[in-house]
């Protein structure tokens, strides 16, 4: 896999979670909104969110049902496979994201809406910030840079 596959299934893994930002970004940049505000909002627990506009507040929640619902990414998905195939390794980082929010996003800790527009509810998973889930997590992470730096001094040989 080359490098620009790679890098746009990390840059649509990553898109769910910045997709919502973009109203409460534009409500800094070009309205009366604050960037202690948008911080607020990003690092937010459920009940802890900064006050936003309701017009901002609907748009950033429409949103982030949008970029996690697996109806809304079958779609594209569908028209990759049909005409870009090119397309399905990119793709691949948005369903992963959506895939992995299902299970680590409990009810009370923002849960994916993953059959948005049918339903906005989400699954009860186990949340992300729960310890030992966090502890997995960066030792996979770690396992996974440890093997690519493995494989890159291999090649290089």
């Amino acid at each position: 896999m080359g490098r620009a596959p790679t890098a746009g299934a990390v840059a649509l893994a990553v898109l769910p979670d910045l997709g919502h930002l973009i109203p409460i970004v534009a409500w800094w940049l070009v309205g009366t909104g604050s960037w202690e505000a948008v911080r607020g909002y990003a690092l937010a627990v459920p009940g802890g969110e900064p006050w936003l506009p309701p017009e901002v507040q609907f748009w950033s929640h429409t949103l982030h049902c949008i970029m996690h619902s697996a109806i809304v990414a079958l779609m594209p998905t569908l028209a990759a496979w049909a005409w870009w195939r090119h397309a399905l390794i990119p793709l691949a980082g948005w369903w992963s994201h959506i895939v992995i929010d299902v299970f680590t996003h409990s009810r009370d800790y923002y849960p994916s809406p993953v059959l948005y527009p049918i339903t906005q509810r989400g699954f009860d998973g186990i949340a992300w910030n729960t310890p030992w889930v966090m502890a997995l997590n960066y030792l996979a992470l770690a396992v996974v840079a440890l093997w690519l730096l493995w494989r890159s001094r291999r090649d290089r040989r």
